[in-house]
């Protein structure tokens, strides 16, 4: 959908969450693209201000809103991301999730702001959550997607679901389809790319499985709904049997094998460290 603008009240916001689960009834999960309730008006000018003038910390009113209406639906609200004040004055682009008790249960700092266009700080943590013991799910913001390291991360932390909430309003978005449906194959994960609609964004949201195939996809910038049922135990059955039932990159190594530096990041492939959280080691012959 396109992004709510700042000036509007949440009151606005859960409205249309009430009309959205009043037709969607057995919803458990409600996912909304980058800054959904951050919409500013650029065609006044001082974008940056308007940013400041609207942040808050995460223990401030907006979030509090948040919280109640997630406890309110009884379900995990994941309304994209909103403009945080840090501890220290910091502008961040955070995503967060509010569980069904009306819980902050996650929130995610955007590492790789657009730069020089986006004004945020950078993050400097990756996040995943537990969703209700069904699954881990974690957060990479936008543009988070072209770093690969970002979503590589999250799955060795665990997460079987990586969700990528956008506001892509430039001609990239078929570039970005690519690496979303990348980052599900080399990680083996599903991924819920979710963009703003038009006429703010380019739209074309997309779910995409383990093993990248498009499962389902709202192809054009119109305001869309798109909905899917997740069975997220599809993970450990890809991991196991291998995408196209022959790759396995996550038993790529033993623990015999030596590890392989990596300059870049004056670090290293350890193979003792290599498999994700919750991932059995491979069976020995």
């Amino acid at each position: 959908m396109p992004p709510h603008p700042l000036t509007v009240p949440l009151a606005d916001f859960a409205a249309e969450t009430r009309e959205l689960l009043a037709r969607l009834g057995r919803t458990r999960v409600l996912v909304y693209p980058e800054l959904h309730l951050c919409g500013v008006d650029t065609s006044r000018g001082g974008v940056r201000q308007q940013l400041r003038d609207a942040a808050e910390p995460l223990d401030g009113p907006r979030v509090a809103e948040l919280a109640e209406l997630a406890r309110e639906l009884g379900i995990w609200l994941l309304p994209g991301s909103v403009v945080e004040r840090g501890e220290n004055g910091e502008l961040f682009n955070t995503a967060l999730a509010f569980s069904p008790e009306g819980r902050l249960a996650a929130s995610y700092r955007k590492i790789f702001p657009w730069r020089p266009y986006e004004p945020y700080d950078s993050g400097d943590r990756f996040v995943v959550f537990d969703l209700d013991g069904i699954g881990q799910v974690g957060f990479a913001i936008c543009y988070d997607i072209w770093f690969p390291e970002v979503a590589r991360h999250l799955a060795w932390m665990g997460a079987e679901l990586i969700v990528n909430p956008v506001m892509t309003t430039t001609k990239d978005r078929a570039q970005e389809l690519v690496l979303v449906r990348a980052a599900a194959i080399v990680n083996q994960v599903f991924v819920v790319s979710v963009n703003t609609a038009g006429p703010t964004g380019t739209g074309h949201t997309l779910v995409v499985d383990p093993e990248g195939a498009v499962r389902t996809e709202a192809p054009g910038d119109a305001p869309a709904v798109v909905t899917d049922l997740l069975d997220l135990d599809e993970v450990a059955r890809v991991r196991t049997h291998g995408t196209a039932g022959v790759n396995r990159m996550w038993d790529q190594f033993t623990d015999a094998d030596a590890p392989i530096e990596l300059p870049l990041y004056e670090g290293r492939i350890d193979p003792r460290r290599w498999r994700p959280a919750g991932h059995p080691p491979p069976a020995t012959s």
